[in-house]
């Protein structure tokens, strides 16, 4: 895939605004707050091609954005309190109906702050992943974030933790510093070729 040219495509609110699948899909999920725009600009290496939000919580919207030999599809964040639960019951449909409608995706990135244990949210996420035979990478989002000692401690619990989901990789990624970047690239670029 060339990610040197990536373009932004369509934000869809509704399940009848997906647009028809006539590609691969590359999927991001993550709870708000995560830091899936700023991993998305760091693949692509561009500054705001995905919106980075002060305010966890503002991607309401699956959107769309057309590479050459696939689409990268930035689910909306979920687990954000502030969002009444009809809001997060019509995302937890739109996103089920997403991946029940027989579209070609090829992988999930699913991001995890690395500086936490995952949250109940995630873990469900992980779990319907998994359920679903959906293949999935795991991102340790901010691993800026930690010292040494804490990297090293975290990257064990979030190995052992992960575990029993099957991840095909788990990758410490940081936006700031660039660590990840390439192995999440070659990750999506193997999916890519996968068939």
């Amino acid at each position: 895939m060339n990610y040197n040219n990536v373009n932004y495509e369509l934000s869809a609110g509704k399940f009848e605004q997906l647009p028809k699948c006539t590609m691969p899909e590359i999927v991001f999920s993550g709870r708000s707050n995560v830091g899936k725009s700023s991993l998305i600009n760091k693949l692509l290496n561009r500054k705001n091609l995905a919106r980075v939000s002060s305010q966890p919580g503002k991607t309401i919207t699956i959107n769309f954005y057309k590479a050459d030999t696939a689409r990268l599809v930035d689910l909306p964040g979920y687990g954000y309190a502030k969002h009444g639960f009809d809001e997060r019951n019509r995302w937890g449909q739109m996103i089920e109906q997403y991946f029940q409608s027989d579209r070609d995706i090829r992988l999930v990135v699913q991001l995890v702050d690395m500086r936490h244990k995952p949250t109940q949210d995630d873990l469900v996420m992980l779990d319907f992943l998994y359920q679903t035979g959906t293949p999935f990478i795991v991102a340790l989002t901010k691993s800026d974030k930690l010292n040494k000692t804490e990297y090293t401690a975290n990257l064990a619990m979030h190995e052992e933790t992960l575990a029993e989901f099957e991840p095909i990789a788990i990758v410490p990624f940081s936006a700031i510093k660039g660590e990840g970047t390439d192995d999440v690239k070659a990750l999506i670029d193997e999916a890519i070729l996968s068939r």
